[in-house]
């Protein structure tokens, strides 16, 4: 059904796949605090929670299914839908200990999915990325599970887009020393992410990860407007309309305008590939904890404040290059 509607790849292709494809069955997860967004627009969603399992349930659950599948080679990756971002607890979110209590304790108001998922994945050696702007495995907590079991880790929010333009024209700013007085970006897409994404509650993480990148990379904050709205007919697509106020020689006002226009799975789908290889070989090669280095793949990347993509790109190359030599 997604392909007849979007056609985006030749079908010859999935059709080679389909036997593969076929022997794929999904399990019932977990959608807890996942906000309005996922839980109306996915409807009828079934989920963990509504057998009524306890949060120590619904691990052991998650833990069973993953386990009967994965071995050496598995590297799991959160695509899942943007989540509302919840309250830094530092009781429940800062140590190991404290977010085991929480599950201990059936503290359903503390935990999101995208945690869970990343627990059960850190917890047996599985390298996880997340590709969404969800709190995942960014929270202390979980960066001291990854670290304690000796397992590398990567996010957050894959940079597949608008962003990815952002963070390579932005720099060019700062090069020649034009002074960015406004950047306004607006954003249109179709398909489910962009029903989820028309909920305020799950909308506002994905804007803050989007709008923060120009600020970071120029040393200092202009005005910004960052908006995302849902456009049916689009569906896979994803367009963009940018318009940069800069200043230049004399105080000069002058301006920059851009279009991106992609389909979303197609940006997507060979950077998720890249980072399971990735992380794969950091496993292999014995790295643990936080990949800094992937920073390239993620607009919010973790443990670093370096978003700039040339240079980001410089970082990844010479790790690599490291890593292979080792």
């Amino acid at each position: 059904e997604h392909w007849e509607l979007n056609q985006h790849f030749d079908y010859r292709i999935l059709l080679k796949l389909k036997e593969d494809l076929e022997k794929i069955k999904a399990k019932k997860g977990t959608a807890l605090n996942c906000g309005k967004g996922v839980l109306e627009e996915l409807k009828p969603l079934a989920t963990l929670e509504d057998e009524g399992l306890t949060l120590k349930e619904i691990v052991e659950r998650v833990e069973k299914d993953l386990l009967e599948f994965a071995d050496d080679e598995t590297v799991a990756i959160n695509v899942a839908s943007t989540e509302p971002t919840p309250e830094f607890d530092p009781e429940y979110h800062a140590t190991l200990e404290g977010f085991e209590r929480a599950i201990e304790e059936d503290r359903r108001d503390k935990v999101t999915a995208s945690m869970l998922y990343a627990y059960v994945s850190l917890k047996n050696g599985i390298p996880f990325a997340n590709f969404t702007p969800s709190v995942s495995s960014s929270i202390p907590a979980l960066k001291e599970l990854a670290e304690r079991v000796g397992v590398p880790h990567a996010g957050n929010d894959g940079k597949t887009g608008e962003t990815l333009v952002k963070t390579t024209l932005a720099p060019m700013f700062a090069y020649r020393n034009l002074k960015v007085l406004g950047w306004m970006g607006y954003n249109i897409l179709g398909d489910l992410d962009g029903k989820v994404l028309a909920h305020e509650q799950n909308k506002r993480s994905k804007i803050v990860s989007k709008d923060k990148v120009v600020g970071k990379i120029l040393g200092y904050y202009p005005y910004t407007i960052t908006e995302i709205n849902y456009f049916p007919s689009l569906q896979d697509n994803k367009t963009a309309f940018d318009f940069i106020h800069f200043q230049g020689f004399l105080g000069t006002k002058m301006k920059f305008y851009f279009i991106w226009d992609a389909i979303d799975a197609i940006v997507a789908a060979p950077l998720v590939l890249d980072i399971a290889r990735f992380l794969l070989l950091a496993k292999k090669k014995g790295q643990k904890g936080v990949v800094k280095e992937l920073a390239f793949f993620f607009k919010s990347p973790m443990d670093t404040d370096e978003y700039n993509t040339h240079r980001q790109f410089e970082i990844l190359k010479k790790w690599f290059e490291a890593l292979v030599s080792s």
